[in-house]
């Protein structure tokens, strides 16, 4: 509650009916600290703006919250939280030097490689962080960036084996010793718990989006999240508690679900496996799987500091446990340790970073043939079922924009459209576009009434067009329009005029240094398929669009408005 905060947005009436264009941005209440902030994360990496996201408040607020959360027992993990917090402090970092707080591009960068430390703390596995910030989170993702995430999770990894949070001075987790290996028969099992993790990632993503979707719209959960949280705790408290594998921790129900009873071994789960009677322990089996899939998908969204790694990681180990029991040959633990990857690949549908944070937790180099097999076949039995991952999904229940690359080009090839259909309104295109006399000087107000505008309609990520005689002369972004009206505008009259074009003469109130005199165009006649790619492989904001024939300027495509049509297409 802390942390809640009212974000402009531009809704579809705004932005396509001329009844809505004079009204102000309708806002959406966004819990800061909420969740397990990765699906706003890549938001912000895609070049998008979140106001105050990663403010140390938030990262005081998801701290504290993320303890309290997973002491709580919930269906919830610390590595997403821990992901934000890591992101938060690079920020902070990065605010203190020029260099980043001036540049958004090296700021984004920055953030990268904060990511990786954050999983690298989490897990205690430094090189699967680093892939998981290139994988997952980060939209842009240059070679320099990939050493300097490296230097961050090495850093990382050295300070937590230092303070040694676990007490056995390891960085592995859930440190195992099977010692024995595999046979080429058991390459079916490993495929099975591969189709096992697709399907349950896919109903559990598809599950969590309508839970979230239509649930949490009634106004009681809406307006009062705490009372949801307080429904989610009483549900995990009365279906966990029963069970007696599901009790603990979510990283300790893995820790036991990996043990291998072969050797001496003491543990409740060994002395169940080593009794003549196993039925009610596979009916326990049963049981936590089914509550973890139930409970994961209610909690996940709630408004506290939460991660879907852990409960994705328990249900697979559960359901890996069980199938070993029919596998007398090696330990039911190989099978727990594959399913668990199996079923957070069907969740997340990670891959590479996966395979490699698994041989992180566990010290198992010999089972990474498994790994990658169950996670490939999970990855792909899911997305038969559902295309986007849970943070996409996520992205989508929240509001948040993000342009997926392929996915997008998919849904474009099979429309046919031109990027015409993608030109704003005409309300809209007065009010960015700015008609620059010869002589290169705009009066202030004018320049302030445009601001406002853009203000006053949510569009943080838009700017101005610059124009003279229906030529497009350059581009002005409304951040850089905002520091130049209230920083340098500070020792200039009200009443002043602003170059905007030109070379300046001595005293004038000069902007053009802000202007961005050879926008990227393209034509309005061209596919929406070029837009796409521009959007996605150029990492654009925006994107004039020309007249053809005549290359005058019909028209301004921001990011927002090309990932808001995306999705009424992909919704009919």
């Amino acid at each position: 509650m802390l942390t809640k905060s009212s974000l402009p947005t531009v809704t579809a009436g705004q932005d396509s009916s001329p009844k809505g264009e004079n009204q102000p941005a309708a806002g959406k209440k966004m819990y800061m600290a909420a969740g397990s902030g990765i699906p706003e994360i890549k938001t912000i990496l895609s070049g998008f703006v979140i106001p105050n996201f990663l403010d140390f408040k938030v990262l005081a607020v998801k701290a504290i919250g993320a303890t309290f959360a997973v002491a709580t027992g919930m269906c919830l993990g610390k590595e997403g939280p821990f992901v934000h917090i890591s992101t938060c402090v690079a920020y902070l970092v990065g605010s203190c030097f020029p260099k980043y707080r001036e540049n958004g591009r090296k700021m984004r960068e920055l953030l990268s490689a904060g990511c990786s430390a954050g999983l690298s703390v989490a897990f205690g596995a430094p090189i699967g962080g680093v892939l998981f910030s290139y994988e997952e989170i980060s939209t842009y993702f240059p070679r320099k960036v990939l050493w300097r995430a490296f230097l961050c999770s090495l850093f990382a990894a050295v300070i937590l084996r230092a303070l040694n949070p676990t007490g056995t001075g390891k960085l592995v987790l859930f440190e195992t010793s099977y010692g024995t290996s595999y046979q080429p028969a058991h390459y079916l099992i490993f495929i099975v718990l591969g189709v096992a993790g697709g399907l349950f990632g896919g109903v559990f993503c598809k599950a969590n989006f309508l839970w979230s979707k239509y649930f949490r719209r009634y106004a009681i959960i809406k307006n009062y999240p705490v009372f949801e949280v307080f429904l989610v705790v009483l549900a995990t408290a009365l279906l966990q508690y029963p069970n007696p594998m599901t009790r603990e921790p979510g990283d300790i129900i893995i820790k036991n679900l990996l043990v291998d009873c072969r050797g001496s071994n003491d543990s409740w789960v060994c002395r169940r496996e080593a009794s003549e009677d196993k039925s009610r322990y596979i009916g326990w089996l049963v049981y936590g799987t089914a509550v973890k899939l139930i409970l994961t998908t209610i909690t996940f969204g709630c408004k506290v500091p939460s991660g879907i790694i852990i409960p994705a990681l328990d249900a697979g180990a559960f359901f890996g446990r069980l199938i070993g029991q029919w596998i007398t040959t090696i330990s039911p633990g190989i099978f727990a340790m594959v399913g668990a990857a199996a079923f957070l690949a069907g969740v997340s549908r990670m891959t590479i970073s996966l395979c490699v944070i698994m041989f992180e937790l566990t010290g198992e180099l010999e089972y990474i043939v498994p790994h990658m097999i169950a996670i490939l076949v999970a990855k792909w039995v899911a997305d038969a079922l559902e295309k986007e991952g849970v943070y996409d999904l996520a992205q989508t229940v929240l509001g948040h924009p993000f342009l997926d690359l392929d996915h997008s080009m998919s849904i474009v090839q099979s429309e046919n459209a031109l990027v015409q259909v993608l030109i704003p309104p005409k309300q809209t295109m007065d009010e960015i576009t700015v008609n620059v006399p010869k002589d290169g000087l705009v009066l202030r107000q004018v320049l302030q009434i445009k601001l406002d505008q853009l203000r006053r309609r949510g569009l943080l990520d838009a700017g101005l067009v610059l124009v003279q005689d229906g030529m497009l002369q350059g581009y002005l972004a409304e951040g850089e329009l905002e520091f130049g009206l209230e920083n340098i505008g500070r020792i200039y009259e009200a009443t002043s005029c602003v170059r905007l074009l030109g070379n300046a003469d001595e005293g004038e109130f000069d902007l053009s240094m802000f202007v961005d005199r050879t926008p990227l165009t393209i034509c309005a006649q061209a596919p929406v398929e070029y837009a796409v790619e521009m959007f996605g492989k150029l990492g654009l904001r925006y994107l004039c669009v020309l007249e053809e024939g005549s290359s005058k300027l019909v028209g301004l495509i921001i990011k927002k408005r090309l990932v808001m049509w995306l999705e009424s297409v992909k919704h009919g």
